[in-house]
């Protein structure tokens, strides 16, 4: 019972209605043309206040790994200001490589503080939807395979950038997990599936983080587009849980003015055609009421009255990134590498006198590329400046060689004279010169690092990947150079998974580096040369090849009939802008309306594998280490509220080292179809060499429900569980049994 001077608890929703008195005295003065003009875009990335009465415009940032450059006014093009270059964050796979709370907490609070100080209340993250696909084109951008992983990492940035008076603007609300017609496709999937694997991270982001202000995805959800979906924005948003703030369409995302009236939009972005006029035209044909605008305009307060506007005069008067933010950068990045494969080869020998690097991967940035979101950086340590830097402390000699071409993003057709060391498509072949020149630099050298991978031109927003092969001949490459100098580690740069196949039997090491933020070759320097160990877990399975995931295997995915273009690229195709509004809609109704069917339902990434018994080429959760972690006396405790586990882990090796402990669960006996196992709990604990600690994990009981589709509700099945403890999913080093 709560005493006087406390008051009544306060949810983390609930605080945005404490000034709900005041804004409706705000409602009151307000005219029907004012409100409706708080419903849709003023420009490129706002929406309107109302001047006269003291409430500022909402000003948006995007995105979710480093607040983009101005804009001009009416499109994505730069300002050309000088002010506003941002720190780079790793972006969202690294992030969750990380398996850090702590850490993804830290990255929530850089990214709201810099937002502040470009003027900036919403910023259009974190995307959070699940990895379903390999080949997805934003499987870098999001977070995991996993929902319980997702869901930990979602509510911590959401808190922490929301502790620095930044709001959040958790997206793609929901089930969008394939950019293919992204802007059509009707994701058609179980209620007991969408509940317990795709809507977790936005659950516990809105519910325990206060999420302010929330995405609708492009695609449809069982029928109806996400941006008028009444089962997602009114049903479960608004009523289970209970979210008190406002929902943003995606640019170019709204349909209709009486579906997104009616079912939960509050603000179409970007233009009016939807969300303006038409609103005060349906009220004088008594099709919408003005209450209804008022409830709109009131949730869209909320959020501005949360978080205070920065003056003119205050925002962008200093440069964006700042040296706190840079240092969270690379803490996240140092946590991230994951160590897929060692041999011996790594950590570098002190006998090394002599490196070869080679592959463009090893000197292109990736901050920005593509098509979507991207940073200019204030700065950007490539992997071979890094590598560069720590070698020259120790008189070490690097050379370096391109070894491969690479594939460049452009909205138009290539021209005839490419850059001699750009191809033309990810299946050109190694280019023989190329080769040549890397393998003489790897005769001549001590240790061969092999850069390889993908970059943000062919993982990006707009498309998905037509496979997971390593582009550009890299695969013919790494054979001769391992042929040429054995002594070969692999760093793989990239945002989502790749085919190993070829390259694995030549690589004695072999490092995921990922798109690592600003401070990237520092960090991955400082894990090659052994000055820390290697931390990262992979927050999602490497297939052995495509044809193993649950998609593909199903048939699933990709769509027989191909793409039909994507619907923001469309807002900026020359031709398609030349259109009358009532044309452009006509042409955009013509796209393909595809169909994307679950059927694989939650078996999900490394729930497919286990349970139909397909070995990967790395799991999920995989990571090696520079050291040996053991774990001993494992206990758990079934209580009324939760499962706690306790065990000692001990760093068996001779320098400090971070594990990532892993606790899964195997239903036995049950009557309840389940994947095999499921992750539950994990944490990142840090240890001395030799040292050991006692670490607990803490199981909700309501994490073991399940959603019964027959009562419309979650139940929990009493039974025994298996708990599975580890440190990976396909690395279980204890076992015990609870009963609940």
């Amino acid at each position: 019972m709560a005493t006087a001077c406390q008051g009544p608890a306060v949810s983390p929703q609930d605080r945005l209605t404490l000034n709900d008195a005041k804004i409706n005295e705000i409602i009151a003065q307000m005219t029907l043309e004012e409100k409706v003009n708080m419903l849709h875009s003023k420009t490129n990335m706002s929406s309107a206040g109302v001047e006269r009465l003291g409430i500022a415009d909402m000003n948006y940032a995007d995105g979710p790994f480093g607040i983009r450059e101005e804009g001009q006014p009416n499109g994505f093009m730069s300002a050309g200001w000088t002010l506003d270059s941002a720190t780079y964050f790793p972006t969202g796979s690294a992030l969750a490589a990380t398996w850090s709370e702590e850490l993804a907490y830290k990255y929530g609070t850089g990214m709201g503080k810099e937002a502040r100080l470009r003027g900036k209340d919403v910023i259009l993250g974190p995307a959070v939807n699940i990895q379903r696909l390999p080949v997805g084109g934003r499987t870098y951008e999001y977070l995991s395979e996993d929902p319980i992983l997702s869901a930990a990492l979602a509510l911590e940035y959401t808190k922490g950038c929301q502790d620095e008076g930044t709001a959040v603007c958790i997206k793609h609300f929901a089930v969008n997990n394939q950019e293919t017609n992204r802007g059509s496709v009707d994701a058609q999937l179980d209620e007991r599936t969408l509940r317990e694997i795709y809507l977790k991270p936005f659950e516990r982001a809105i519910i325990e983080g206060g999420a302010m202000s929330v995405m609708p995805a492009y695609n449809k959800v069982n029928g109806d587009y996400c941006s008028e979906n009444e089962h997602l924005l009114n049903e479960i948003l608004r009523g289970e849980w209970g979210f008190k703030g406002f929902t943003v369409s995606d640019w170019g995302g709204t349909h209709s003015t009486m579906g997104a009236m009616l079912h939960g939009l509050n603000v179409q972005m970007t233009g009016s055609n939807y969300l303006g006029q038409p609103v005060i035209d349906s009220i004088a044909a008594g099709k919408l009421t003005e209450e209804l605008v008022d409830e709109k305009v009131r949730q869209i307060l909320r959020v501005r009255y949360a978080i205070e506007a920065v003056p003119a005069d205050v925002a962008n008067t200093v440069m964006t990134s700042q040296p706190e933010s840079q240092q969270i950068a690379l803490e996240v990045a140092r946590k991230s590498i994951v160590l897929l494969k060692n041999e011996g080869v790594l950590p570098i020998s002190q006998d090394v006198k002599k490196i070869a690097v080679i592959g463009q991967n090893a000197v292109l940035k990736t901050q920005s590329g593509g098509m979507g979101a991207g940073v200019k950086a204030l700065y950007e340590v490539t992997p071979l400046e890094g590598i560069q830097a720590k070698a020259a402390e120790k008189g070490i000699e690097v050379s370096y060689a391109p070894g491969y071409k690479t594939i460049a993003f452009r909205w138009g057709p290539a021209p005839e004279n490419l850059d001699p060391l750009e191809a033309r498509s990810n299946d050109e072949p190694a280019d023989p010169a190329l080769v040549a020149e890397a393998v003489a630099l790897a005769k001549d050298a001590d240790l061969v690092l092999f850069f390889g991978g993908t970059n943000k031109s062919i993982e990006t927003e707009g498309s998905d990947r037509k496979n997971i092969k390593l582009p550009c001949g890299q695969e013919e490459l790494v054979q001769a150079l391992y042929n040429a100098n054995p002594n070969l580690a692999t760093v793989l740069i990239s945002g989502g998974p790749t085919d190993l196949q070829v390259l694995e039997p030549v690589s004695p090491s072999i490092v995921q580096g990922w798109w690592n933020g600003t401070e990237g070759g520092t960090a991955l320097a400082e894990v090659l040369f052994g000055e820390i160990a290697p931390s990262g877990k992979l927050p999602f399975t490497f297939p052995v090849k495509l044809e193993d995931s649950p998609a593909y295997a199903m048939g699933n995915f990709p769509d027989p009939n191909g793409a039909g273009g994507d619907l923001f690229s469309l807002m900026f195709r020359p031709d398609v802008l030349k259109m009358s509004p009532e044309e452009r809609q006509k042409f955009i109704d013509s796209l393909p309306k595809p169909v994307s069917k679950y059927t694989e339902r939650f078996y999900v990434g490394y729930r497919w594998y286990d349970t139909k018994e397909i070995l990967p080429m790395y799991a999920f959760g995989h990571g090696l280490s520079y050291v040996v972690f053991s774990y001993h006396d494992m206990k758990a405790k079934a209580g009324k509220d939760a499962v706690t586990v306790t065990f000692t882990l001990k760093n068996e090796g001779e320098m400090p080292a971070d594990e990532v402990a892993q606790l899964y669960v195997h239903r036995e006996d049950s009557q309840v179809e389940w994947p095999m196992k499921e992750l539950k709990a994990f944490k990142r604990v840090s240890l001395n060499a030799g040292e050991s600690k006692t670490v607990t994990l803490t199981i909700p009981m309501k994490e073991l429900r399940y959603w019964d589709e027959a009562a419309n509700a979650w139940a929990l099945e009493h039974g025994d569980l298996e708990l599975l403890l580890g440190g990976a999913s396909d690395d279980i080093q204890l076992a015990t049994h609870v009963n609940i």
